[in-house]
């Protein structure tokens, strides 16, 4: 059998801008177009402003990095044939939901029907990482165990401090957007399979769901792959930012299996306090106040990501990716996430800079 973490794979999702005017772009032909040159590494998303692209199984970041940077350039490319770019953040800072249109395919309309006007403005974009857990068992015993430790992903990755024009005094506005639908956030302990099965036949019976696919958990069981997929965090600009999520989400996973298979007791934090961990986290960002959620308590961004490393050490340095993961959390302490650096901007310059910034750094390297 696999070994737990052997592999990953990183999705990501992007928004499509005008390339002169950095508005938002109702683009329907940019994702066949990105189909067209990246085989299934692309695919269209349920608004025609969206394109999503999924790297291949990897082993190691390396993999990961060059992959992102490929198709990255390879949407960016397809988008500029239609005159557009990419926008690699969870939110575009000006758009308004009434600007784009539902993508024209039977599971959007499915989408469509479920959910009324939430499918309409899911104006917002995201980062999902799978790793490799191949016991169906096991991976609820880690979905379990990561609970106390996503908020901080979260955290990390804010990208969505605007929304229609307004500053929402949010890292992670999308975070909250997307928490309105019925299936989205952290769930409760379940401790076994049997258990997650029988969630999804109520779920599905209930007619909230089709099947478990239709779960947008912050972490869950994959339908299609052999993976815990972690979904918490917003897309980042910085293709540095999008492997550090999936070096610190790889490592969690390792070590949560670690432990699962040892039987080690887990923090089991009530659902109302996973539920202001996630807020704090979003609201915040990295630079606030955030919850541990194994002490209960409130403790500095930083501080919670440094011990978040001490606890990872002896796992990255096993996967060769200490280096590399070590360095590139203190970057991001040291500029600022992707929200921090859109507002430095935006207090000087407007939210069209911020766009045109933002789109830049989406293809660099």
């Amino acid at each position: 059998m696999t070994e737990v973490g052997a592999t990953l794979g990183v999705e990501e999702e992007y928004h499509l801008v005008d390339a002169e005017t950095g508005a938002l772009a109702d683009a329907p032909d940019v994702a066949p177009a990105a189909i067209a040159r990246l085989g299934r590494d692309a695919q269209t998303e349920i608004s025609t402003s969206q394109v999503e692209v999924a790297t291949p199984v990897c082993t190691s970041l390396g993999e990961v990095r060059a992959h992102l940077l490929r198709l990255r350039r390879g949407a960016d490319e397809a988008a500029q044939s239609h005159g557009c770019r990419i926008l690699a953040a969870a939110t575009h800072p000006t758009a308004h939901w009434r600007e784009q249109h539902l993508t024209d395919a039977p599971r959007y309309a499915r989408v469509h029907e479920r959910y009324g006007l939430l499918a309409l403005q899911q104006l917002i974009t995201g980062q999902h990482v799978h790793v490799s857990v191949p016991d169906p068992e096991l991976a609820v015993d880690v979905c379990d165990r990561l609970r106390p430790d996503l908020p901080l992903l979260i955290a990390l990755s804010g990208s969505s401090p605007y929304w229609e024009g307004v500053d929402t005094g949010y890292a992670s506005y999308r975070t909250l957007w997307f928490a309105r639908f019925p299936v989205t956030g952290s769930q409760e302990v379940l401790r076994t399979r049997a258990a997650y099965d029988a969630l999804v036949e109520d779920l599905v019976a209930s007619g909230v769901v089709d099947d478990a696919r239709g779960m947008y958990w912050d972490a869950r069981p994959s339908v299609l792959y052999p993976t815990v997929e972690v979904r918490v965090a917003d897309t980042s600009p910085h293709v540095d930012d999008s492997v550090l999520q999936a070096g610190l989400t790889r490592a969690l996973v390792r070590v949560a299996a670690q432990q699962a298979e040892r039987d080690l007791p887990f923090p089991a934090p009530r659902p109302e306090l996973v539920r202001a961990a996630r807020w704090r986290a979003a609201r915040f960002g990295l630079e606030g106040q955030l919850v541990d959620l194994r002490r209960a308590t409130k403790v500095p961004g930083a501080v919670l990501l440094r011990e978040m490393l001490d606890t990872l050490r002896e796992d990255l340095e096993a996967t060769d990716d200490w280096d590399e993961v070590s360095a590139l959390a203190e970057q991001v302490l040291r500029r600022g996430t992707s929200a921090v650096q859109q507002r430095r901007t935006g207090s000087v310059h407007g939210l069209t800079a911020v766009v045109h910034e933002v789109v830049a750094q989406s293809t660099s390297g």
